[in-house]
């Protein structure tokens, strides 16, 4: 603003020196061509009087170093010249100012040099005698005029445009050093100007609408900050060019970001051709879900397009961690096939026999153990389907009756249950430990113990041990089941609580049991906010430990 105002300062000097210098010139010039005409038309008319009253004797006797006199004949002959010799110049007739003069009685007229330099002046006036006497002198025109000045004029103009500069600089900083002071945040407490004063009440009004819209951006701005950040879900905002306006902790999480990416291409975050694709699909305006499995979990992306005013401006990436639903799912397919599998094995055997004795095709002596097999048969799916409803409880996590039980009387009451089944495969039940009272639910206390000792004995070979130790560690808990059986390979150690999961498929049939038997003991084991500890070795045996 200082530079326009000081070149603004010193072009106005200069364009007004220059119009002035050139009005005055033609001014003085106009008034000096005036007065030079009035006295050559003076000096004629002296000399024309005095040339009527002595003749060429007076103009014999004329002398002037302004003036150069021409007596001129009727027939444009030149009678007589102060300056040349009359008999070797050329007829005059034809000259402007003679001929107005022999017409009218006076003439005048201007002629000037091949330099435009000079200006002759000529003015003529008619005799008595009818011969025409001619005046005429030099005179500078305007540009010799010009030259003549122009070397004060330009010192004027150069003096005068520094003179200018000078005060063009001091006040050009006089009038910006205000404004460069002025107090934005308090407009209306800045001294300056009175013109100032309406745009200061304009700025200081719409300083005060921005900074209300600047606490309520920010007001905003923080609400969906906290937002984002207290959000499971992993979100990403993009603009229209694929670059990253936020990114909250949760995707960082599920695209594996630590340093902060606000600015750079989403490329940078993820290079997975899917998700480009989406992203690319979004900037036109389409929608995208897909499923992938990211650090070990499972995830649903959603890649939504962001419009304003009918166009595209950016792109919005939800994900969301599905890999319990993932599970739960994959879970139910495989326990509703498994269920199936094992409603149908016991039901095809006891249709099989029903058949054979239905159509008399069984001896009468082997009726009995057809019959007995679709009592075993029976039973098994009755066992089952307690152990799938018992379950069902559990995953539904029903609202129970807790009670005080005292977990060393549960495993005497169970051991006295299976005694016989153990006997039969000449394994001992030992219970050991003390007395600890648990407030729990006393049916799944007792399905815990009950389970975990039935699974020991089917996989401990004949003359095999079971040990059940009820104890404590810091102030908790501890139910301990060990055995000497077959062991448990550690590839499988994972999943052997997982519902119908059998380590060895082909021996299921031998060993019996429903294949749930380990699943409840989970299940009840979370619902009384336990945890279970197993340590097996194949060949020598396994322990399980529960801390509640």
């Amino acid at each position: 603003m200082t530079k326009k105002i000081f070149r603004s300062i010193v072009l106005a000097v200069a364009v007004v020196l220059v119009i002035s210098f050139s009005v005055v010139t033609l001014v003085l010039y106009n008034n000096f061509s005036q007065v030079s005409s009035d006295k050559l038309a003076e000096q004629l008319n002296i000399v024309s009087t005095s040339v009527e009253l002595m003749g060429d004797d007076y103009l014999s006797a004329f002398q002037s170093e302004n003036y150069r006199v021409t007596w001129i004949d009727t027939d444009g002959t030149v009678l007589f010249d102060t300056e040349a010799d009359s008999d070797s110049m050329d007829n005059h007739s034809n000259r402007e100012e003679i001929e107005e003069a022999f017409k009218v009685g006076v003439g005048e007229s201007e002629r000037y040099s091949d330099t435009l330099m000079l200006k002759m002046i000529y003015r003529a006036e008619k005799l008595s005698d009818g011969t025409v006497l001619r005046i005429s002198s030099t005179q500078d025109t305007v540009v010799a005029l010009v030259l003549d000045v122009l070397v004060p004029v330009i010192v004027i103009l150069v003096l005068s445009i520094l003179l200018s500069a000078f005060l063009a600089r001091w006040l050009s900083k006089s009038i910006v050093k205000p404004l460069n002071t002025l107090n934005l945040d308090n407009p209306t407490d800045n001294d300056v100007y009175d013109e100032l004063t309406p745009m200061l009440t304009k700025i200081n009004k719409q300083h005060k609408q921005i900074s209300k819209q600047m606490r309520e951006l920010k007001k905003r701005a923080d609400e969906f900050e906290q937002i984002m950040a207290s959000m499971n879900e992993g979100l990403v905002v993009l603009d229209k060019t694929g670059s990253v306006i936020n990114m909250n902790s949760a995707a960082k999480n599920v695209f594996g970001v630590k340093d902060e990416v606000q600015g750079e291409s989403f490329l940078v975050v993820d290079r997975s051709i899917k998700m480009s694709k989406c992203v690319n699909d979004a900037l036109r305006g389409s929608h995208s879900e897909f499923r992938e499995q990211r650090n070990g979990n499972e995830y649903q992306f959603g890649v939504n397009a962001i419009e304003s005013g009918g166009k595209v401006i950016g792109v919005v990436i939800i994900s969301f961690d599905i890999t319990e639903t993932a599970f739960a799912e994959r879970n139910r397919q495989e326990f509703t096939a498994n269920v199936s599998h094992e409603l149908k094995t016991p039901l095809q055997s006891i249709i099989g026999s029903a058949e054979l004795l239905e159509n008399g095709l069984v001896k009468p002596e082997d009726a009995n153990h057809f019959v007995g097999n679709i009592r075993k048969e029976a039973s098994r799916l009755v066992t089952l389907i307690n152990d799938i409803i018992r379950l069902s409880e559990l995953d539904e996590n029903l609202e129970i009756i807790t009670e005080e039980t005292d977990l060393l009387s549960l495993a005497l009451e169970v051991r006295a249950v299976l005694e016989s089944f153990a006997k039969s495969k000449q394994i001992d039940i030992i219970v050991t430990g003390e007395s600890r009272v648990l407030k729990g639910v006393r049916r799944y206390l007792y399905e815990i113990i009950y389970n975990l000792c039935d699974n020991a004995i089917r996989y401990t070979g004949n003359g095999g041990k079971v040990e059940i130790d009820i104890g404590s560690e810091n102030e908790k808990t501890v139910l301990t089941v060990t055995d000497n059986g077959i062991g448990i390979p550690f590839e499988h150690q994972s999943r052997i609580f997982e519902r119908f999961y059998r380590v060895d498929k082909s021996h299921s049939k031998e060993t019996g049991g429903t294949g749930l038997g380990l699943s409840i003991v989970k299940h009840a084991v979370a619902c009384h906010g336990g945890i279970i500890k197993l340590d097996s070795t194949v060949g020598k045996g396994t322990t399980i430990k529960i801390i509640f």
